[in-house]
């Protein structure tokens, strides 16, 4: 028989959370979360608590009432900031647990933890997704809607696919049928005509969604591609599913280099959007956009899906953003003023771009480099951002016009216009950031590298 709980004196905030891990096997918090629950636990208030970390207030009380949420449902009653300390110890007396100890507590603390290694999107189970509130709670409230339409537009590196995942998780949460297309992974001749893409874009969808193919049969040239392709959805996919379908198109922007299929399918999404405010079959649809960029194709405003339904931006991390990460990352010195003084310095250099930022502080956990270290190799070829810098550099090569348009941004103190082409693909790839049509380089890291790696002579043609 277990032993009876038994404390001689008050319990610690560590053997609370021991008691928590016990209670809640599998359950995992952040360390910021413990933060908050073991200076909530010492009787600190959140502006204490906030002033302590180095956060502000607000976030720190957003943490707090998701950290008592979580509890509440996990442990089938309310927690809150006033009771969670009298509840637990009550639960631990009615369930006769035996005082937690040391030794108890959870093994993620106590020995070496293993880090996912930051390439590609961040995994749905991860501890690492850093939310970024209300975007997400926005995006899976539109989701629900019938006939809803949500854009996610960011750079590379910014989280759009992490993001257009956790949203697709959302709707099979919710009993809906998801398929989601990469237009990435195409292949390049199906951009080349407009039949063969809209044959491959339902031919995916039916492959997701486990149908039979009958493209021979339904396909009607005389009638068009694109009349084809809507009725083939229309009339064979959607009544063959029996719950609301997600579909997610991730990097849409590929389409933006083919004018002449931007400017027809575009238009056609569009169509298929309103049509759920009449047809039934379209009305149990919702569509997620991710793109990188602006669209540069010219498109009438009633033609393109880039002004309808939910627009979301991806922001930066914020610093206490980035704090917070660093926290799951277990590099203590990040936290309070102190440590927001020396992420700065990496700040400064890599801005708060997700991937960047996330890749940082993977390599620092590792302890192999100091945060000195790790910003001074930053821009060379022997950093840690050497494989992603090539890979930037690789895509530049073959166009020198990019090049040229590139440098001269970067040899620029102030921003510059860009002609509208050149703009959009470096936008793309995530070297500029616009802002009123000007160019800025989206990180000093880029400015460095390149400003080493591109011809000086090829901004002339700017000049």
């Amino acid at each position: 028989m277990i032993a009876s709980v038994f404390f001689p004196t008050a319990m610690r905030a560590d053997e609370a959370l021991a008691l928590l891990d016990q209670l809640l096997p599998g359950s995992t918090f952040s360390n910021l979360q413990e933060t908050v629950f073991s200076q909530v636990w010492e009787g600190k208030t959140y502006a204490e608590i906030a002033e302590s970390c180095g956060y502000d207030h607000s976030y720190i009380r957003d943490v707090g009432f998701r950290l008592w949420q979580a509890l509440s449902e996990s442990l089938n009653q309310k927690i809150s900031k006033s009771n969670i300390r009298a509840v637990l110890e009550r639960h631990a007396r009615s369930q006769s647990i035996p005082a937690p100890t040391l030794s108890d507590i959870p093994e993620i603390l106590v020995s070496p933890p293993v880090w996912e290694l930051p390439n590609g999107p961040v995994p749905l189970q991860s501890t690492f997704y850093i939310d970024r509130p209300p975007l997400e709670t926005q995006a899976k409230t539109e989701l629900l809607k019938p006939g809803s339409l949500i854009r996610l537009k960011a750079p590379r590196q910014m989280g759009k696919t992490s993001l257009m995942r956790r949203l697709v998780a959302h709707g099979q949460d919710h009993h809906m049928r998801c398929v989601t297309l990469s237009l990435h992974r195409a292949d390049r001749q199906i951009f080349a005509d407009l039949d063969l893409f809209l044959r491959w874009f339902c031919a995916n969808i039916g492959h997701q969604l486990g149908l039979e193919p009958d493209l021979k049969r339904r396909w009607n040239g005389d009638i068009g591609s694109k009349v084809s392709c809507t009725a083939y959805l229309e009339d064979y996919v959607l009544p063959l599913v029996d719950s609301p379908l997600v579909i997610a198109l991730d990097e849409v922007n590929e389409l933006f280099q083919y004018p002449r299929l931007s400017a027809e399918f575009l238009p056609l999404l569009r169509s298929w959007y309103e049509d759920a405010r009449e047809i039934e079959a379209w009305g149990g649809v919702r569509w997620i956009l991710s793109h990188a960029t602006e669209v540069y194709v010219p498109l009438q405003l009633h033609q393109s899906p880039f002004n309808v339904g939910l627009a979301l931006r991806l922001p930066p991390f914020t610093l206490a953003q980035v704090q917070d990460l660093a926290c799951r990352h277990q590099l203590p010195w990040a936290a309070g003023r102190d440590g927001a003084q020396r992420l700065g310095a990496l700040l400064q250099v890599v801005s708060c771009r997700p991937g960047l930022v996330r890749l940082a502080l993977y390599a620092l956990a590792q302890g192999d480099l100091s945060l000195e270290q790790l910003i001074e190799e930053a821009p060379t070829q022997s950093g840690i951002y050497s494989d992603h810098l090539r890979e930037l550099l690789a895509a530049l090569y073959p166009h020198p016009d990019l090049q040229a348009a590139f440098r001269y941004v970067i040899e620029s103190a102030a921003p510059v216009a860009l002609e509208p082409i050149a703009a959009y693909r470096l936008e793309s790839l995530g070297l500029i950031t616009l802002s009123k049509n000007l160019a800025t380089p989206s990180c000093e890291l880029y400015r460095q590298y390149f400003l080493q790696f591109l011809p000086p002579s090829l901004s002339s043609a700017y000049g």
